[in-house]
Order: C-alpha cells, then sequence, then structure tokens
C-alpha cells in the first residue's frame, strides 16, 4: 500500500458563518494542496470536510497518516466514539449526533483506507497545519 500524509484544517468566520477547508495530499515528493467551503456552516463541519475531501482524492486504497488540530474529529476514532455513533444509528446517546451526514461519510472513507489519526496543536507552527489553515482561512473569507 502507497503511504500518505494528509494534514487538514478547518475555518469557520463566525459559528456558523462563512466556512472554509484546508487539505494537504503528500505522498513521497507529490504534493497537492485542496480547499472549498460554504457560505454558512460550521467550523465542525470544515474540519470533516477537510478529512473527507483528503480521503476522497485517493484513487486507490492507501495506508494514511491523517493529522488535524480538531481533536473531536482525532478523537471520534482514536477513542472509538465514531464506531458507538454508527452503532446508536449516528446518534450520541440520546441526543441526536451534529453533522451524522459527514460522519457516515468520513467513516465509509476510513473503511476503504488503513488510517491513522494524529492530533496536531493548531496554530503552534507545524508547517502543513499552518498551510491548511491559510487555505481553509482564505476560503472562508472569499464569501461575501
Amino acid at each position: 500500500m502507497k503511504q500518505v500524509q494528509i494534514y487538514t484544517d478547518g475555518a469557520c468566520r463566525g459559528n456558523p458563518g462563512r466556512g472554509g477547508w484546508g487539505a494537504i495530499l503528500v505522498y513521497g515528493k507529490f504534493e497537492k494542496e485542496m480547499s472549498g467551503g460554504e457560505p454558512v456552516t460550521t467550523n465542525n463541519r470544515m474540519e470533516l470536510m477537510a478529512a473527507i475531501s483528503g480521503l476522497s482524492a485517493l484513487k486507490e486504497p492507501c495506508a494514511v497518516t491523517l493529522y488535524s488540530d480538531s481533536k473531536y474529529l482525532v478523537d471520534a476514532f482514536c477513542e472509538g466514539w465514531i464506531y458507538s455513533w454508527k452503532k446508536a444509528g449516528w446518534k450520541r446517546g440520546k441526543d441526536e449526533l451534529k453533522n451524522p451526514d459527514l460522519w457516515e461519510r468520513l467513516y465509509q472513507l476510513t473503511e476503504a483506507h488503513e488510517v491513522t489519526f494524529v492530533w496536531v496543536k493548531g496554530h503552534n507552527g507545524h508547517d502543513y497545519n499552518e498551510r491548511c489553515d491559510a487555505l481553509a482561512t482564505a476560503y472562508a473569507d472569499s464569501f461575501t
């Protein structure tokens, strides 16, 4: 399997507000930057969309290390919450899980690859995290 690193970040101007996401795929010397967004969204939706978009760009099953500064995203997989939510029909205990459409899409993508999630501290000088933040905020700022 190809070894790929995916770096992701989401941003929102207001929450909800104008949002953007950024992702960078790294495979050997190859790097691909991606970004997108929505005029009215939330920060968590943009964090999830960054991961979904990065994984969706892969053309074959890969061994992926996905880096994010979203504890919510990383812990959902590392702490196993995602499996409980799926088993409960995308619910969080008695409460509705926010963004079940995106959690389900992300879960399906992780089934197609071997994904390891790694948390990185945001706004701490990590080059790829800073670049993803710049991509995400630029997209969020493009909505006027």
